[in-house]
């Protein structure tokens, strides 16, 4: 009796391979130099969004200094959240992301790849939008604009993992935007820019401790108010990059190779 091979598909590995997830990374690259208003999107729409923010407050630039630092890492992380959200979309609705998954290419190797490209144009993002703030628009801080900018980056690839994320729930580009009030609106009401955090009700302080935009959040006051890099900082650090590994592994387990 023989056995024919004809017809079957080769089984994705389970092992994350750095070749593999850098392949995937060049491919959707590639495909978003083709799209220059994407791009534009993620690097320059936070930077547009800081320079109206430090002239709405022309007058009262200690406002600009109370807020702009945690504008400068929530405006990255909204950014990369809707693009990256329907970016992957798009690759499911078009049949893409079934091919691919019919190759020895494993979901982590795709989610990987994915946070790869996006988290390369975070880089970008955030570095544009920091030297932007600091050197061009005077914000100012007392710790070090390198905190500010890991801080920014950080959240650009927290808001990528989340993107990713949702993209596993959504069937259209205009579902995927429709989360962004159910993600992301409750994170920046709760997240201290608006009042501090302990002069909210004992409720909603409770769910903004579980929140990764409040440690953000965070973390940038901690650069603006310490010369140095203190525990509180590292702590909140860790937490915002925690969350992103977490969220990037929830995406990796949902991942489906066609949206209904």
């Amino acid at each position: 009796m023989t056995t024919t091979t004809q017809g079957l598909v080769p089984a994705p590995t389970s092992a994350l391979g750095l070749s593999r997830t850098t392949a995937t990374a060049v491919r959707v690259l590639r495909q978003l130099r083709h799209d220059p208003r994407t791009i534009t999107m993620m690097i320059l729409i936070p930077c547009l969004m800081l320079f109206l923010l430090r002239y709405v407050f022309d007058g009262s630039p200690r406002t600009f200094d109370s807020i702009g630092a945690s504008l400068l890492g929530i405006f990255p992380l909204i950014t990369m959240f809707l693009v990256t959200s329907i970016a992957t979309l798009r690759e499911r609705t078009s049949g893409t992301l079934e091919r691919l998954l019919a190759m020895p290419l494993g979901k982590g190797d795709l989610i990987a790849g994915y946070a790869l490209a996006f988290g390369t144009l975070a880089i970008i993002q955030s570095a544009l939008a920091t030297g932007l703030a600091v050197w061009f628009l005077g914000l100012d801080v007392t710790g070090s604009p390198w905190l500010l900018l890991l801080v920014a980056l950080l959240d650009a690839l927290l808001g990528t993992a989340l993107g990713l994320f949702v993209s596993a729930f959504a069937a259209s580009e205009f579902q995927a935007v429709q989360f962004m009030p159910a993600v992301i609106f409750p994170q920046l009401l709760l997240c201290g820019l608006f009042t501090p955090r302990d002069n909210m009700h004992p409720v909603l302080e409770a769910i903004s401790d579980v929140l990764p935009m409040s440690y953000a959040v965070d973390g940038m006051n901690e650069v603006l108010r310490h010369t140095d890099m203190t525990a509180t900082f590292v702590r909140d650090a860790l937490i915002v990059a925690g969350c992103a590994l977490l969220v990037l592994g929830l995406g990796a387990a949902t991942l489906r190779r066609r949206t209904a």
